[in-house]
Formats: structure tokens, C-alpha cells, sequence
């Protein structure tokens, strides 16, 4: 039901507490809950394909996340039967450790959220929590005080439905500003004067787009690569959802889910969103129609947009007719192509995250009410990988670059400047006659989101400037040395560990992880 991968190269799944038993048995050390001594929740390791159960002791049913400018996850709320406002931590530790969850006693939400969703903000250790199930104003954690915020025009009034506004969408602007996205209706709100400065335009067509419709969301990738002074647009792009009404409706395993996309600009990566001319919403369509699909930034700039269904809507028994079919998305040339699909259906609570090495992990799905392993769409405790085109095609080996054994540095300041060597294989075309530019090369950075139900809490891409390159070496021409500047302030990128990836001609090689600080 929840990803998230961290800076130790592992991955944390999480699942509902009260769901039956898994199949995966807690360690004689572990403490069972209520009879129960199998695990909802585990760490996998992606480099020795293992998996280490961990301890949850309150329901995580529907809850968010988000990961901390110090690596720690801050994971609130859950089901509202076992009291959604318990905030929850979990510090990653390298494989070999026995790092675990830790129930935060004493600090609660001050109101109960299920179905919220978090965003990171600049200073790195708080963050934001928007609405949830029957609730329309947000707070912080660590909590300013016992105040919350109401956003009841756009949470609990946008067009008069209660449900299609769950896990909002919400993206930091680099002004510094959110982006917050209900149903089909967005506003600009300074959090920290808890303002609403102004009211986008509503999405056209006859779609809801947050759960139970459940569409996905991202924030482009920032393009801060020019040091000539540009702008480089700051767009939001949401695909997919169902029509507002299907999760009513009698016959919603026959209700099609939507073919559309909207991509909305709202800047540039060098003004104030409030400035900018009035926002339209652009409308695309996709080749095929999806809902409960998860929108993953590629470490190309490229959006893959992977798992869901092709009727119905986000809930238990309500979806039929998987998409199987990956698409991706080119922001430049705002085409879709349609990539291999699946034998397995990845419906209802699945999940899809970007690794690495650049492959995306693929987890999970369960459209039922407890664990059912014989249904038409059963319960799937499986992970499996998706090879995007610069991995599946062998013609890209001979472009794929990595980071030589002189690393980048392991903490990037903002605004400052920093050198990384970059190794090409050694029959590559580029060396004869002439070596390449700095052109041929990027970086970008990449953070870790917290993704559940379609939503990936805070997922974030920067291209990075290019200042110069050089060949590294007299006797090697085949590694170069490129000098780039980390983002200059933290509303463009927030505190934290990012996942730094070399590209050469486009193709991007496997990503080294960094702490932005």
C-alpha cells in the first residue's frame, strides 16, 4: 500500500496493520500485536535482494509520509478506527542494521487525518499535512500549536462532493508557495501566511481526479541547467481519474476511466507563481485510459505513467479491465508512447518507484478487503521492475555513463559548485575525432517520494547546470570531469538525500546518492 526508498539503498513497504496475515513471519525477537505475528510492513534490500520484517503497532490504513532533510521518515495518520492523528518515524540504517519503527508517545495530529497528504517544506524538517477524510484544513508536524488552517472552499465544497478530493495533490512551487489540486480545482496558498493567493482555473471535462478517482499528479522537472538568465517553465501535469459520480454509480465496473491528461504552467523557475499571466489548462490524451495509475519522473525528464485500470474507480472490488500497458510521457515534444506490458495486474494499492540504477520498482496490489489470493485480481505481494528504454535497449550500453571511482561529493551546498568525474565506455563513438561538449553531458537530481494510492508525496527532479567539462585524464579519453552547481535555494529543491544521476546524450546512467543541505 506504501513505498519509499531510501538513502541506504533499501526499500520500506508498508501495509494495513488489520488486514489478515501476511505472509512474511515477525522475528522470535518482535513483539506480536493482538495474536498477530506476521508482518505489515518490511525493508527490502536492493542489493542483496533480502527482506527484514519490521514492527507497526498502530494501522497505517491510508496514511502519508514524507522523508526528513536528515533521511528520516515522518509517516501520519491512518485509519480512523485506531485513532488517525499517531505520527510515526522510521530512520533508515544500512542493511545490516536493526533499525525499525518508532511511535512518536506523546504527539498526535491535532486532527485526525486518513487519506492527507504531506509535502516537505524549505526548512527541511516540517511538514505540511493536507486534509483527509471528512476533513478540509491542514497542520504541520512537528505542530506550530494547535491551530489548523481551513481550505473548506477547495477541500470540502469542490463541487459539492466529499470523496473525490481525498489525497489532495500538493507540489512546492519555487517560489515558495504550494500548489494544492482537489477534484478538479486548484489554488495558490502561502503557508506561512496561510493565505489563499489566488484561484486557478478548473480543469475541463467531466472528470474528477483525486481519490476515489484517482488520478496522479507531478511537478515537471526544473530545468535550472541555464546560467544565461532564462526561465524555464514550472508546470504541473495530471493524468487519468474517472468520472465524479463512478464511485456511486450501480454499474461503475462498466464506468471507462479517463483518457485525459492537463498540464498547467503556473511560472517559472525565476518569478512568483502570483504574478504570472492568467494559467489554461492544456489538455492532452493519453493512448490508453487509467485510473489509480502512478506517474513516475525518469531520470531522462520523462514521465512514465504505469499501472491501473481501465474501468472503475480506487477501492475494494470497484475496478476491472488492468492496464497493463506502461506509457511514457516527453514533456518537450508532449507525445506518449506506449511501452510492454505486464502479465500482472498492479490495481488498487500498488505502487511504482524510481531506483537508483534507474530501474522502477513495481509493488503490491490488493482490490480486496483482507488478503485473497484466489479472486479474479488477486492479492499480489510481488515486487517486480520496469526497465525503462535506456535500459531494455542494449543500443544505449555503449552511451551509458557512470560516475568514476572519484565521486561527487556526498553533500551538495546549496548555490555552490562542485566537480564529479564521468566514465564512458571506452568504444564510444564520441571520442573519434573530437571529445564531447557540455552539452552532451547533465546531471540531475532526483528525490525519494512517499507514494501510495497514486500520489508520490514530494517527488522531485532537477537538471542541473552544466558549467564546464574537461577531459579528466591526459592518458584516458574516456573520463571527463564536469563542473555544476547545486540549486540555489531550498524552495526549488528542499533539504534532504537525492538520488544524483549522469547523463550522457540523454541516456542516464545509475545515480549516486547526495545529501542537499
Amino acid at each position: 500500500m506504501h513505498t519509499a526508498v531510501t538513502h541506504t539503498n533499501t526499500v520500506l513497504l508498508l501495509d494495513r496493520r488489520n488486514v489478515g496475515r501476511s505472509n512474511i513471519s515477525l522475528a522470535r525477537t518482535q513483539q506480536s500485536i493482538e495474536g498477530d505475528s506476521s508482518a505489515h510492513s518490511v525493508i527490502f534490500s536492493l542489493d542483496s535482494n533480502s527482506v527484514r520484517p519490521l514492527t507497526i503497532f498502530t494501522d497505517t490504513w491510508c496514511s502519508s509520509g514524507q522523508f526528513l532533510a536528515d533521511g528520516t521518515l515522518v509517516q501520519t495518520g491512518g485509519n480512523l478506527a485506531d485513532n488517525s492523528a499517531h505520527i510515526r518515524t522510521f530512520t533508515p540504517c544500512e542493511e545490516d542494521g536493526v533499525c525499525d519503527w518508532v511511535e512518536i508517545d506523546g504527539e498526535q495530529l491535532v486532527e485526525g487525518r486518513w487519506y492527507a497528504t504531506n509535502q516537505l517544506l524549505p526548512d527541511g524538517v516540517t511538514s505540511i499535512v493536507v486534509g483527509g477524510h471528512r476533513v478540509s484544513s491542514y497542520e504541520y508536524v512537528p505542530k506550530q500549536d494547535l491551530t489548523t488552517w481551513q481550505l473548506r472552499l477547495l477541500l470540502a465544497e469542490t463541487h459539492g462532493d466529499d470523496e473525490n478530493r481525498l489525497y489532495p495533490f500538493v507540489h512546492l512551487l519555487p517560489d515558495g508557495n504550494l500548489f494544492v489540486f482537489a477534484n478538479r480545482d486548484s489554488i495558490l496558498l502561502d503557508y506561512e501566511t496561510n493565505t489563499v493567493l489566488r484561484t486557478f482555473p478548473t480543469m475541463p471535462g467531466f472528470v474528477a481526479r483525486n481519490y476515489p478517482a484517482s488520478g496522479s499528479s507531478v511537478l515537471l522537472p526544473l530545468d535550472i541547467s541555464s546560467d544565461s538568465g532564462t526561465t524555464s517553465a514550472v508546470t504541473i501535469l495530471i493524468c487519468g481519474g474517472a468520472r465524479p459520480d463512478a464511485h456511486q454509480a450501480p454499474n461503475l465496473l462498466e464506468i471507462p476511466a479517463s483518457d485525459s491528461c492537463g498540464s498547467l504552467t503556473v511560472g517559472s523557475t525565476r518569478s512568483d507563481a502570483v504574478d504570472a499571466e492568467e494559467p489554461q489548462w492544456v489538455m492532452l490524451v493519453m493512448p490508453r485510459r487509467r485510473v489509480m495509475g502512478d506517474m513516475v519522473l525518469l531520470p531522462d525528464g520523462q514521465v512514465l505513467i504505469i499501472n491501473g485500470a481501465m474501468n472503475g474507480t480506487a477501492g475494494w472490488e470497484d475496478a476491472t479491465a488492468p492496464c497493463l500497458e506502461p506509457v511514457i510521457f516527453n514533456p518537450v515534444t508532449a507525445a506518449f508512447e506506449v511501452q510492454a506490458a505486464t502479465t500482472r495486474p498492479r490495481m488498487y494499492h500498488s505502487t511504482a518507484n524510481l531506483l537508483p540504477d534507474g530501474r522502477i520498482l513495481v509493488a503490491g496490489s490488493n482490490t480486496h478487503v483482507r488478503y485473497n489470493f484466489k479472486a479474479e485480481f488477486p492479492t499480489d505481494l510481488s515486487l517486480e521492475v520496469f526497465l525503462p528504454h535506456y535500459l531494455a535497449n542494449e543500443e544505449f550500453a555503449a552511451s551509458r555513463p557512470k560516475f568514476s571511482r572519484t565521486q561527487p561529493p556526498t553533500t551538495l551546498n546549496y548555490g555552490t559548485n562542485f566537480r564529479a568525474n564521468i566514465y564512458l565506455p571506452d568504444d564510444h563513438e564520441a571520442f573519434r575525432p573530437s571529445p564531447p561538449s557540455n552539452s552532451s553531458f547533465e546531471l540531475r537530481l532526483c528525490n525519494a517520494p512517499y507514494t501510495t494510492h497514486s500520489v508520490s508525496m514530494g517527488q522531485r527532479q532537477l537538471r542541473l547546470p552544466i558549467l564546464q567539462s574537461w577531459q579528466a585524464r591526459a592518458d584516458r579519453n574516456n573520463v571527463f570531469t564536469v563542473e555544476s552547481m547545486a540549486p540555489p535555494t531550498a524552495n526549488l529543491a528542499p533539504p534532504g538525500y537525492y538520488m544524483l544521476f549522469p547523463l550522457y546524450q540523454s541516456i542516464p546512467g545509475a545515480a549516486t546518492w547526495v545529501q542537499l543541505s
